[in-house]
């Protein structure tokens, strides 16, 4: 979603630089680290030590966050995912994201029916890069994990993707080009000016 769909990993990292500096994160890159993880992935793997308190004030305000921010649509992927609806592609929105989130979200962008399920935090219990979403989206779908394609950004979406089974076209949108490669079935600038062909390509 983020990073693929709608352009918002730049106001994240905004958001996580600041959290890491106000508590002593000593990695420069932690709003790097954190991209395609859950709250609760990101609270138990950089702020497990931190006290109940701390824990919930960071989940309030990242929730907080999430609920306030702007969508603005990723160039070409809207156009993209209504040319698969057109084609009857069966297509599921596979996001660490919480459905309160997608709810502001959807009411900017009129995209929620454009998608044959959605997967979100709200629906796992193991975030990426475990690949419990993807599968259970594969399971949503009715179709084996190996027939499908995933499109993502994050270095944790594209583990799980490749965890689950499934080819991945990886967007050089949040990580370089040079930093994906090894990583993915096929790597792409965003989705602008994909085709059908594109697809269909990928999927052979």
């Amino acid at each position: 979603f983020d990073g693929v769909l709608v352009d918002t990993e730049r106001l994240y990292n905004i958001f996580w630089a600041e959290m890491g500096k106000r508590h002593h994160i000593a990695d420069p890159l932690f709003f790097k680290a954190v991209k395609g993880s859950t709250i609760e992935g990101i609270i138990s793997k950089f702020f497990a030590d931190r006290t109940e308190e701390e824990k919930r004030q960071i989940t309030f305000e990242s929730n907080n966050y999430d609920v306030n921010m702007d969508f603005p649509p990723m160039p070409g992927s809207l156009e993209f995912v209504r040319m698969l609806k057109e084609h009857h592609v069966p297509t599921a929105l596979v996001t660490s994201s919480c459905n309160a989130k997608l709810s502001q979200a959807f009411k900017q962008l009129p995209i929620k029916g454009l998608f044959d399920t959605i997967v979100s935090a709200d629906r796992i219990t193991q975030g990426k890069p475990d690949p419990m979403c993807y599968l259970l989206a594969a399971k949503d779908l009715k179709y084996a994990p190996s027939d499908c394609l995933v499109f993502e950004d994050s270095f944790a979406g594209i583990e799980a993707g490749n965890r689950a089974g499934m080819n991945v076209i990886a967007l050089s949108t949040t990580n370089t080009e040079e930093e994906l490669k090894g990583k993915a079935y096929k790597i792409v600038p965003n989705l602008k000016g994909l085709s059908f062909d594109d697809y269909l390509k990928w999927c052979l």
